[in-house]
């Protein structure tokens, strides 16, 4: 377990410290496809296709449940299952990702459908990819790699309890949870349960995911999770057992629709437009990085995986089918079954799409019990207790940053519980690198054999001029700490500012020095600079921040400002 939480640990510096210099945009080239892509799977494609095959039995009831939720019916989630999932399987920038209609996406779907009907919905999807294959190409993905490691292990951890809170209902036979958040429902359903027990349900559930808990452990090639539910629907027709089972699935896709709405509607589908897309590229880019944190080595490549879901979300209106995001849950029982190319997610799509033609009557008895016990499954091997541990060990506000990503991802949503997440650590960050600026005294040099100055002479300068050196950033959340300071100085009669080094500059920074020395000049001190750097040159002189006087108050070199400022001390002297 040490070994593989470190090369985890390793994959992920990697994408954090991977150059990004150079142009912010990426060329289309770079976004297609590759014979790479599908070498390995060529060679070995056995683990893919088993794999392929246990997603397309999990993703078709969610696919058939959240098609309904959005408006546009079951057909609408299958077609958006297959097209959309076949196209960013082939595109995408994961190995891994499995693509479909999510829970998160039909929340954003409904009201766009009731406002605007079917045709809506169909408008704003192909808008949508519009919009992320314009993000891919402009490289914003990249942007997924600054992801605070706690944020990645909260969220991930969060979203394995999520997926299981969801199994809650299924697990015990209730089909009438109440509640708008997921806990709220599992909690309905475990009151319901206790009222009305169904134990032949949740002891299917619970069979089943032992099953796929010791096949990963002791039979990891024997693919124990298909088998097991196979056997729970025999043994459920055979004895015919109260589990509640798939039902009736569509036959075949709808056909190719340009349904679309009049080009006057399009201004009002803009903002949904944007808020689907921005959804559909948060939610794709963190199932693909929390599968990257569930294996070893894996690395996405973000821009690819916009670009993917944008194709996607062109092609599935075209065929009845809503907006689409990488599925986490199906990620990680593609990655959880053995997959280990993107031929397991093309796969899933192909197995789906049969299923709709050839073999509806075959699944339509699978108990949702048994793929239950396989998402059960799937949540408790998603869970790395070492990184976890890991990061709670290494600091309090890492882990506290890692607990309130995993708290308000279960209470809320994935959205707020990033924002949330990328937002302390950032405070956290911001406060840290503030805590690295400094203000030093430099020390006036002493009197030597060879010096001209007096002793008497020198102790006057000692006492009348002070020189500081500011180190690191001189920014918004370092700025105001110090310099204020520096405005307090007093009894002297110069005061030399060594720039050099400076790390950077913003213009609180500049605006705050400014202040400080306007301060010290009003109070009859002299204030000079020395090591300015061209660009925080350019920045204080813009907003009038330059010591006044212009160049005679700005030396290249520290001594050369000490000694004139010895100059002015003694000039002020001798003229008393």
């Amino acid at each position: 377990m040490k070994e593989r939480f470190v090369a985890r640990a390793a994959a992920r510096t990697a994408r954090g410290v991977e150059d990004t210099s150079g142009s912010c945009s990426v060329t289309v080239r770079a976004l297609l496809p590759s014979w790479s892509d599908w070498s390995p799977a060529v060679r070995a494609p056995g683990a893919d296709l088993l794999s392929g095959l246990m997603v397309a039995l999990v993703a078709l009831p969610l696919a058939l449940g959240f098609g309904i939720s959005s408006g546009l019916g079951a057909a609408a989630g299958l077609a958006t299952a297959v097209v959309a999932g076949a196209v960013a399987a082939v595109f995408g920038g994961s190995r891994f990702q499995v693509s479909g209609p999510t829970g998160a996406m039909t929340v954003v779907l409904v009201p766009i459908f009731a406002r605007h009907g079917a045709g809506g919905v169909l408008t704003v999807g192909v808008m949508a990819g519009l919009v992320l294959v314009a993000l891919a190409i402009a490289g914003v993905g990249r942007a997924v790699r600054y992801m605070p490691a706690p944020v990645i292990e909260g969220f991930t951890a969060g979203i394995a309890v999520v997926i299981a809170l969801q199994q809650f209902p299924l697990a015990l036979g209730i089909a009438d949870a109440e509640g708008k958040k997921v806990w709220q429902s599992a909690l309905d359903a475990v009151r319901q349960y206790t009222a009305h027990p169904n134990h032949v349900s949740l002891s299917t559930a619970l069979l089943v995911a032992a099953a796929v808990l010791a096949a990963g452990r002791y039979l990891p090639k024997l693919p124990l999770a298909l088998i097991a539910v196979a056997l729970a629907t025999v043994v459920a027709q055979t004895l015919n057992l109260d589990l509640t089972p798939i039902g009736e699935i569509p036959s075949g896709l709808p056909a190719p629709t340009f349904g679309f709405v009049h080009l006057e509607q399009l201004g009002s589908l803009i903002g949904p437009a944007f808020a689907v897309a921005a959804l559909a590229a948060l939610e794709s880019l963190l199932s693909a990085t929390a599968a990257d944190s569930m294996a070893v080595g894996t690395r996405h490549d973000p821009d690819r995986e916009l670009f993917g879901q944008g194709l996607a979300n062109l092609a599935a209106p075209l065929f009845g089918g809503v907006p689409a995001t990488g599925a986490i849950a199906r990620t990680a029982v593609n990655l959880r079954a053995g997959a280990r190319t993107r031929l397991a997610a093309l796969t899933h799509t192909l197995v789906l799409a049969a299923i709709i033609y050839l073999g509806a009557g075959l699944v339509a008895d699978i108990p949702l019990a048994a793929l239950a016990g396989v998402l059960l499954a799937t949540t408790v091997r998603m869970v790395e207790t070492a990184s976890l541990a890991a990061i709670a060990r290494a600091s309090k506000p890492d882990a506290a940053i890692m607990i309130i990503t995993f708290a308000v991802t279960v209470a809320t949503d994935l959205v707020t519980a990033v924002a949330i997440g990328v937002g302390i650590a950032v405070v956290l960050a911001l406060r840290a690198v503030a805590k690295e600026a400094k203000l030093q005294q430099i020390p006036l040099e002493r009197p030597t054999e060879d010096t001209t100055h007096l002793v008497e002479e020198h102790r006057l300068l000692h006492d009348h001029i002070v020189a500081y050196r500011i180190d690191g950033p001189l920014f918004f959340a370092a700025a105001h700490r110090f310099l204020l300071e520096l405005a307090e100085v007093s009894d002297v009669h110069v005061v030399v500012l060594r720039m050099s080094h400076i790390t950077a500059l913003d213009t609180t920074g500049a605006l705050v020095l400014k202040d400080a020395i306007a301060k010290l000049e009003h109070r009859h001190i002299t204030v000079l600079m020395s090591g300015l750097r061209a660009d925080h040159h350019q920045r204080l002189a813009a907003i009038g921040a330059l010591p006044p006087g212009g160049a005679p108050r700005l030396f290249e070199h520290t001594p050369d400002a000490i000694a004139h400022a010895r100059d002015l001390l003694l000039g002020a002297t001798k003229d008393r």
